[in-house]
């Protein structure tokens, strides 16, 4: 964080010094809310959760180094009293990033989101010095935490923001504003908590309308929901897709034997291949989206293809291939799961699995509402359609969906099977496995079925694994 006084945080958050010596003493470090992060010169936030408070970590933490708590009630130690953590932590973020200097670009969509902000980090930091959201904490706490670990030297500064409902990114913004602001895609996921695809789309559409006169908004140009927000916004567009009107397209779109996605990319300064490390298709949508911001920023069609041709998983459980010693490869995709990125994954599984055994080990897409059903058979036909070898559904109602949905695509009798739980899986898995097969397991985050790739990679582990 960029260097302020205990006594400058009072004021820029509204709070009162409790058990403070010395107001002039400076935080220097990271801002966090998890007392194992604390560092020399850390503000440690201290959130009353359901089952942890905060405060109680206090005393902990300044002895750990942290110069004050940021805390609802006064703790015996250094702190700033506020009535509202979250709100002081929000209004400290909102002042840092005025004063910081940095582009700040941000992106929202129903998939994808973190995958294309670690490209577009990956890709922008060989420009310059560049803080990006870690992990999937894009929300009214984990975004302003990220804001705060930018320090004088940040450039860029590349925030994912979430919405589980209207109001929310136009929240995020006004805590963040942003110069760029990236539409990936409206699609499935949440549609039951927000009632339907229009309302999504208004809820991402908030971004752009965020944006200042001298901003860009970059929109998929292949997605009618994302496109229309280009009413929406005072500020210049830019279209990516594979779409021929798009300003940053992809040509000649293949995928190679070992499914990543290569592709002939075109920017309005020029034109280069890509050939990607990551897998899966739809990593091209994701790929043209980092881009299309790069090309905004100043970078060259080569800088940009050559970042991208070169960038890499920065973030768990999202198509992490590993390949065990027996030749079984696993594909961790099991971070989170909706009818898009659920369909992607299918088709990447296929690709990569061509002329071996493929198996497709798939649980709950939640939040789909009175979508899920039917959602669920699709996603069941379609593994048949891909001709994937055999579909193991994880769990309760949604996978009975998953296999009947099969079943009735391609009777497959023993070629799909519905099993109660991970445990049950793995039992499956463990005995019939065999060396060349390829594994994808994706759900939910709620399913945990992340646990089901890591027992298979410590079954094969004897002699090591290599990790792709």
């Amino acid at each position: 964080m960029i260097a302020l006084s205990l006594a400058e945080i009072a004021e820029v958050v509204g709070g009162q010094t409790h058990d403070i010596p010395d107001p002039s003493v400076q935080v220097t470090a990271p801002v966090v809310r998890d007392s194992r992060q604390v560092e020399p010169g850390s503000l440690f936030v201290a959130f009353v959760g359901e089952r942890v408070d905060g405060h109680d970590y206090a005393r902990q933490v300044v002895e750990a180094g942290a110069v004050a708590v940021l805390a609802s009630r006064p703790v015996g130690v250094p702190a700033i009293v506020v009535d509202d953590v979250q709100s002081a932590l929000g209004a400290l973020a909102r002042h840092v990033v005025r004063r910081l200097g940095a582009t700040l670009v941000a992106l929202t969509g129903s998939a994808g989101k973190t995958s294309t902000k670690d490209l577009i980090a990956q890709v922008l930091r060989r420009k310059a010095p560049t803080v990006f959201t870690p992990g999937s904490l894009n929300n009214e706490i984990g975004l302003p935490l990220t804001a705060l670990s930018a320090t004088e030297e940040t450039k860029f500064l590349v925030l994912e923001m979430g919405a589980r409902g209207i109001g929310h990114i136009r929240y995020l913004t006004e805590l963040t504003p942003p110069r760029i602001g990236l539409v990936l895609n409206v699609g499935s996921a949440h549609i039951g908590e927000f009632g339907g695809r229009e309302q999504i789309a208004q809820a991402k559409g908030e971004l752009v309308e965020a944006l200042p006169e001298d901003g860009a908004a970059i929109l998929n140009a292949d997605d009618p929901f994302v496109r229309a927000m280009a009413s929406r916004t005072k500020a210049r567009v830019v279209f990516f897709g594979e779409s021929d009107e798009a300003d940053v397209r992809a040509e000649n779109v293949r995928l190679t034997d070992t499914g990543q996605p290569a592709f002939r990319l075109h920017t309005p300064s020029g034109a280069s291949d890509v050939t990607m490390r990551l897998y899966g298709e739809h990593h091209v949508s994701n790929a043209l989206a980092a881009a299309a911001v790069a090309h905004e920023l100043g970078m060259s069609a080569e800088e940009i293809a050559t970042a991208l041709s070169e960038a890499d998983s920065l973030s768990r459980w999202r198509m992490e291939v590993t390949e065990r010693p027996d030749g079984v490869t696993i594909v961790n995709d099991a971070y989170n799961a909706n009818p898009e990125s659920m369909r992607a994954a299918l088709r990447a599984l296929v690709a990569m699995g061509k002329g071996r055994r493929t198996w497709a080990v798939l649980g709950k897409m939640a939040e789909l509402g009175d979508e899920a059903l039917a959602e669920h058979d699709a996603v069941g036909r379609l593994a048949v359609r891909l001709n994937v070898g055999k579909l193991v559904a994880v769990g309760g109602r949604e996978a009975s969906w998953l296999q009947l949905g099969a079943y009735n695509e391609g009777s497959w009798g023993e070629e799909s099977v519905h099993v109660s739980d991970a445990q049950a899986a793995i039992d499956l898995l463990r005995s019939e496995l065999r060396p060349g097969d390829v594994v994808l397991v994706k759900a939910s985050r709620s399913v945990g079925l992340e646990s089901v790739a890591q027992a298979l990679l410590e079954t094969g582990a004897a002699g090591g694994a290599d990790a792709r």
